[in-house]
């Protein structure tokens, strides 16, 4: 059996055999038909759509309704339903012949342009980069968070391609810059997905957009501007909040070698985080794709930003679970010189370490502020977790904002 197919200029398929399956009672999305954690990829169910009279692909991850969530085998994210507080552009309206998303024709406003040239340059010391230029950017009126005319409900459905194909999953001109492959026969898309943390368990999580031109960059996203006005800066533990907290850090310790193993064999190897680590060891500058597996297995191996949520689906405690939203407020930790000093910028897994730590003065925001929101927002709906389920619960720290 194979997976993970991407089609060549002459025609040719180069193929990555199938690895290592997630168990399904460890996936989030539950829709999703397999979770390879061998190439770091989720086979979703596509749909079809059109916009501006193009025809669109686009995948459901989450939704505001909790039946719904159910239906679809997707996350159920109460705080999505806030989006278009005070931001009428942090959503669309899609006109649908099906009240539910994904079971009828679907008309978007608007679309991603997929075929700008990723580019990004690391700088002298990886981070900040020297140069960089995002693969796709959400057209006018384009956000992945819509609502079907005359309904209230509010889904997270990115739009990954465009076009009626074949279709550029190697330098993805028409493409999200994370899809290994589609298939329009069975409807399914595979995407790269990113491990990171909750709760102090390991996890894996999509990518999709992001308010921010280098985060999208990084992240190997969509860069739609008009979501920095998402509700609110702050919003982490708020109902209100279309927001949740999710962290990432600027002088953490980086690389891949000489790191400890990770517990357990699904975890893989031990790994590094946040945005130097990724600048240095995630080879930034080549396209995701099987055409290239030496990306794959640089991130299977812990390259990627490994950012921090909050909280997870999974949460024993109703009111954590409901915090959940897959539109995550970025949180930029340094380490303080006495950190580094001791070692104290190791791997984190846990929000509330990190907040604990930013009370005794040992993580801040950058330029000494305190930690708190950058006012970057991404797009990152949970996937699964790779050993226990993060549990919680969500501990605020007096004097730490998020």
């Amino acid at each position: 059996m194979f997976v993970a197919s991407a089609q060549d200029e002459g025609g040719s398929t180069a193929r990555a055999p199938t690895g290592l399956t997630l168990e399904k009672g460890k996936q989030a999305i539950t829709s999703a038909e397999r979770v390879d954690l061998t190439r770091d990829f989720a086979t979703l169910p596509l749909h079809k759509g059109t916009a501006g009279g193009e025809t669109v692909w686009f995948v459901i991850t989450d939704v505001s309704d909790p039946l719904l969530a159910r239906k679809l085998g997707v996350n159920h994210s109460p705080k999505l339903s806030n989006i278009s507080r005070d931001c009428p552009a942090c959503s669309q309206t899609v006109k649908s012949s099906d009240p539910v998303l994904g079971e009828g024709s679907a008309e978007f406003e608007g679309a991603p342009d997929f075929s700008p040239t990723r580019t990004l340059v690391p700088g002298p010391s990886g981070f900040p980069a020297q140069s960089f230029s995002p693969g796709a950017i959400g057209g006018p009126n384009y956000s992945p968070f819509v609502t079907v005319e005359g309904s209230g409900i509010v889904y997270n459905a990115p739009i990954v391609a465009t076009g009626e194909g074949p279709f550029d999953v190697t330098t993805h001109s028409d493409t999200h810059d994370r899809a290994l492959a589609i298939d329009t026969e069975n409807m399914t898309v595979d995407l790269l997905f990113v491990r990171g943390f909750a709760n102090g368990q390991p996890i894996l999580y999509l990518s999709f957009e992001s308010s921010d031109a280098f985060t999208a960059d990084l992240e190997r996203s969509t860069f739609v501007p008009a979501l920095i006005d998402a509700p609110f800066a702050n919003g982490g533990g708020e109902p209100e909040s279309a927001r949740a907290s999710i962290f990432t850090f600027v002088n953490a310790k980086s690389g891949l070698e000489d790191n400890p193993p990770a517990r357990g064999a699904a975890a893989g190897k031990g790994r590094n985080q946040g945005l130097t680590h990724a600048m240095t060891a995630g080879l930034p500058g080549l396209d995701a794709a099987v055409a290239n597996p030496e990306v794959l297995e640089v991130f299977r191996s812990g390259a990627d930003v490994s950012n921090i949520f909050d909280i997870f689906p999974t949460n024993v405690r109703a009111v954590d679970r409901e915090e959940y939203s897959p539109l995550w407020d970025l949180q930029v930790g340094v380490y303080s010189p006495d950190a580094v000093a001791k070692g104290l910028n190791g791997l984190k897994t846990d929000a509330n370490v990190v907040r604990s730590l930013a009370a005794r003065g040992l993580i801040t925001g950058p330029g000494e502020q305190p930690l708190g929101s950058a006012n970057v927002l991404i797009n990152c709906p949970a996937l699964g977790f790779l050993e226990s389920p993060p549990e919680g619960p969500r501990t605020a720290v007096p004097g730490v904002t998020p």
